[in-house]
């Protein structure tokens, strides 16, 4: 939870252009946030794999639908070089608005069948989150 008030307390400032000019980068921004929902979902899938309990997987499955929402702002033009990103992100960015609406479309669904306890219901929906993952991945981000 504290990671993700960070990363919403670090996007305002960039937005807002109250940032120092030496702080942040957007690159740096994307790339923590990345790092971050890889791990809430590599964890979700453990807890899925052990059968374990899934309504504490709620606040994680949140935290990546909250990421998804603001993660295109973090590919601003002028931040392709060195980034692992094609540069489909950039020219299409209308493309990568919607698969990652999309992401965060399947992240809000798994967290509610996490909060229901349902956890066949998160099973099916942790294969939709890891789909859209992919599918963003294979549109946008270099191999």
């Amino acid at each position: 939870m504290r990671k993700v008030l960070l990363l919403g307390a670090v996007a305002l400032l960039a937005t807002t252009g109250l940032a120092r000019a030496d702080g942040p980068s957007p690159i740096e921004i994307r790339q923590t946030g990345l790092d971050l929902m890889s791990g809430d979902f590599a964890g979700i899938r453990a807890v899925v794999a052990a059968k374990g309990d899934v309504k504490p997987l709620e606040s994680a499955a949140k935290a990546m639908q909250r990421w998804a929402a603001i993660m295109p702002a973090f590919f601003p033009a002028g931040t392709e070089a060195g980034s692992k990103a094609k540069a489909e992100i950039w020219t299409d960015m209308d493309g990568f608005k919607k698969a990652a609406a999309k992401l965060g479309e399947a992240a809000g669904k798994l967290a509610e069948l996490a909060k229901a306890g349902d956890a066949d219901g998160v099973a099916a929906q942790v294969k939709e989150v890891g789909a859209a993952c992919g599918a963003c991945h294979n549109a946008y981000k270099a191999k």
